[in-house]
């Protein structure tokens, strides 16, 4: 009978360790690669302490606006810098939803810088450099796979040679995480 309770008791600390080595990590992590596809790119994002990274993202634009007279598409590079904060990474644990590689739900500063378009029709308003800063809510999730969805969205200020206004800010990205 105390052979009995040794082996259960035994059991359950096993089953225990074992769930204690898949549990959810509680922390960003320190460094993640990715690629983009749908504006193709490449990004990293530096996990500074359990909850905050700085994300840098270097890719291609694409723009389209028309007028009675004639349309223009542009295609221009852009740098996305943006300081996150993750705010629900420990409820997501708890809930034993998936964390890794950022898996959460975030606040950022946005901060992006387009470049001058490498595309554009000359006979309508040319695209010109612009800068656009943001307060933006998002989230991101990888899964098995290292199969990235990211969705973020805020109001922002756009400024340009021509005008300042007030803009939506609005970004979805799939991609990949690679390395480690």
């Amino acid at each position: 009978m105390k052979k009995n309770y040794l082996f259960l008791l035994l059991s359950v600390l096993f089953v225990n360790a074992i769930q204690a080595q898949d549990e959810a990590p509680r922390a960003v992590a320190k460094n993640q690669f990715k690629i983009n596809l749908l504006l193709p790119g490449f990004v990293y994002e530096h996990g500074f302490d359990a909850k905050n990274t700085l994300y840098s993202e270097v890719s291609l634009g694409f723009g389209f606006s028309a007028n009675s007279n004639s349309s223009n598409f542009a295609v221009f590079p852009n740098i996305n810098e943006q300081f996150r904060h993750y705010y629900n990474l420990e409820k997501r644990a708890d809930k034993g939803k998936r964390t890794a590689r950022n898996s959460g739900n975030f606040l950022a500063l946005n901060a992006v810088y387009n470049f001058e378009s490498i595309s554009t029709n000359v006979d309508y308003r040319e695209a010109v450099p612009s800068f656009t800063v943001a307060a933006l809510w998002g989230l991101q999730r990888t899964y098995k796979g290292r199969f990235n969805l990211e969705f973020n969205a805020g109001p922002g200020v756009n400024f340009d040679e021509y005008d300042t206004e007030f803009t939506p800010v609005v970004n979805f990205t799939l991609g990949w995480v690679i390395g480690k």
